[in-house]
């Protein structure tokens, strides 16, 4: 499966390099294969066959991401499970998660992103990837230009009990004195509240140039942090219980206007719309440029595990 501009996940397998399946072959591979420009050349990359079993992920991830980083100011909920290596989004099984870049919202990305497929889901589960750039080309004009002056992103995060995550677990720490350091370093504006509460907020971009290609893509989890993602009903509920802007995590123009409905829900439908899914088999393992390609999940039965580990 390709998207519109023909474009596809490019895969490597052990006969793609002439060598017996297994771990160490990827191993060998990868110390000498220059990832980094097949990256920048190709957006997204699979090794499929190499049957790299759960034990021996870390030589791999040690060749695939050196500079492994902790999911610090993280929003989604996860898991640690290594050395720098989570879960991949805990979000129930029956639900599509939309496309986004990892952590676009915070003043400090991942550049590259690996999945690592443990235990393969019954039936779908699938990783869809968008093509950035085509992303942005793909929404009406009128929308790209109303973001064009970026989004402010607000998180309220309770203090230990509450709805949504804390900011022990947000920021990995239960020093309020880290988090102010943090903070004040991500150049964001914040206040303690009540019961130990936090509620921070910043003005991050809509949209990037990739450093290498020079590609401006679509970069902002505007559609994943608007109540309107939530559906229908449960924005309704919520709406009934407390105000947006005090909602675990809530997003507006960066001058505090409020973004349509529709502009979000047309984001988050066009990135879906365009996505190209990546199939996952047990020890199958996916590396993307996290500033060219999108990512989401498709709904699953079974008992899916999807490792992830980032990089700057």
């Amino acid at each position: 499966m390709s998207d519109r501009n023909g474009w596809a996940p490019f895969e490597v397998t052990p006969g793609d390099i002439g060598a017996e399946a297994g771990p160490e072959a990827l191993v060998e591979h990868l110390d000498s294969a220059g990832l980094d420009a097949t990256l920048v050349r190709e957006k997204a990359v699979v090794f499929r066959g190499f049957k790299v079993p759960a034990d021996g992920l870390d030589p791999v991830l040690d060749r695939l991401l050196p500079r492994r980083l902790a999911y610090v100011h993280g929003n989604s909920p996860r898991t640690k499970v290594g050395s720098n290596v989570y879960t991949s989004t805990e979000y129930p099984q029956e639900y599509t998660i939309s496309m986004h870049n990892e952590m676009s919202y915070a003043h400090a990305w991942p550049t590259r992103l690996a999945f690592y497929c443990a235990v393969a889901p019954g039936t779908g589960g699938a990783t869809p990837l968008v093509d950035a750039a085509l992303w942005l080309e793909s929404l009406d004009d009128e929308v790209r230009e109303a973001f064009t002056g970026g989004v402010r992103y607000t998180q309220n995060l309770h203090g230990g009990r509450g709805l949504g995550k804390s900011w022990q677990d947000t920021f990995e720490t239960d020093d309020p004195g880290e988090v102010d350091a943090f903070l004040k370093g991500a150049q964001a504006e914040w206040s303690w509240g009540p019961g130990n509460s936090l509620k921070t907020s910043q003005v991050r971009h809509s949209t990037v140039r990739h450093p290498q290609t020079g590609a401006e893509v679509w970069f902002n989890q505007s559609d994943q942090w608007h109540p309107a993602s939530l559906g229908d009903e449960t924005a309704k509920a919520l709406a009934q219980i407390m105000p947006a802007d005090e909602l675990p995590q809530y997003v507006t123009f960066a001058d505090g206007s409020p973004i349509p409905d529709a502009y979000v829900l047309q984001v988050r439908d066009r990135g879906l719309e365009h996505a190209v899914d990546v199939d996952w088999h047990e020890g199958d393992l996916l590396v993307i440029d996290n500033l060219l390609v999108g990512h989401g999940r498709r709904p699953f039965t079974g008992p899916r595990r999807v490792l992830v580990a980032m990089s700057d």
